[in-house]
């Protein structure tokens, strides 16, 4: 009875007359979990989705869920406006349709939701969770890969497989990205880790702390060393601008880089690293280059 009446709830979400144009549909999911409070989910099918009884189709985790597509949920009024991308790239068949989940961030903890906790030596670790609170990294990390994307494969004709399935989000969003591509490579086979806040605290601690930006480059090269290894298939998308917050963030940018090749990864076939010159730490500047981050990271789902 239950399956049915969800087969049932699914397809009157998808119904629409027939002269107007599918531009995908909307469908909001409250999800319990063992690991972090109840977690909204915003999913976004793609046109097609309710005629193509058959297709499946690869998928997009992405973070931050309130600023994704609706600006009456956003924080700052500014979005990604990721199905509008999606929209676009698919049209001109640069990749093939596939749907986005989004995950809503938790509010006042979303900096330790986001947290990669092994990148943090023990000591840095201690400091950050004395002013923070305890770092929930892990536990989102275990959400995502263990409670959401097998719900999302049992409702929705996904394709399960870590070469089909994306992560992406934004500054400490973009640390939990990269983070699920190295911590469970067997889910996630391709992440964007966009305006990625690689300092991992503020500039303001930094600057009251000399020799503590060195000492996080120290703790990323061992990480990366240790956990990204080969990229066996998987691809990384990596950016961050150069105005307000961003403007701290290249010389991070320039150890994760050089560690990835290190290990192997090529930049233009297995990463990208990009820089935008004036872009500001926003949604707007992320949903104007969003058409290239899903372009370049989405190339191979045809």
């Amino acid at each position: 009875m239950r399956g049915w009446l969800l087969a049932l709830l699914l397809w009157l979400a998808l119904a629409a007359p027939a002269h107007a144009r599918d531009e995908g549909h909307f469908i909001s999911h409250e999800v319990p979990s063992a690991f972090v409070p109840q977690a909204t989910v915003t999913v976004w099918l793609p046109p097609g989705y309710a005629r193509e009884t058959r297709r499946r189709y690869p998928v997009v985790y992405m973070h931050d869920g309130q600023n994704l597509f609706f600006k009456e949920r956003s924080g700052y009024n500014k979005i990604w406006a990721a199905d509008r991308s999606a929209l676009r790239l698919i049209a001109d068949r640069k990749t093939r349709p596939f749907i986005i989940v989004g995950v809503d961030h938790p509010g006042k903890e979303r900096y330790q939701r986001y947290f990669p906790v092994k990148v943090a030596e023990p000591l840095l670790r201690a400091g950050i969770e004395s002013s923070a609170g305890p770092l929930k990294g892990d536990a989102y990390l275990r959400f995502l890969a263990d409670e959401l994307k097998p719900l999302m494969d049992r409702i929705y004709r996904t394709r399960p497989q870590a070469r089909h399935t994306a992560v992406a989000g934004s500054s400490m969003g973009g640390l939990i990205s990269l983070y699920a591509l190295t911590e469970r490579p067997d889910v996630f086979g391709k992440a964007a880790a966009v305006s990625t806040h690689f300092a991992l605290i503020g500039p303001d601690d930094l600057a009251k702390a000399p020799g503590l930006g060195e000492t996080i480059k120290g703790a990323w090269r061992v990480y990366l060393y240790n956990q990204l290894r080969a990229p066996r298939g998987r691809k990384l998308w990596m950016d961050h601008g150069t105005a307000t917050l961003d403007a701290h963030y290249a010389p991070y940018q320039q150890v994760i880089d050089a560690e990835a090749k290190r290990l192997g990864w090529r930049q233009g076939r297995d990463f990208e690293s990009r820089v935008y010159q004036g872009a500001e730490h926003d949604e707007n500047a992320w949903a104007a280059r969003l058409d290239e981050i899903f372009g370049w990271l989405l190339s191979d789902w045809k």
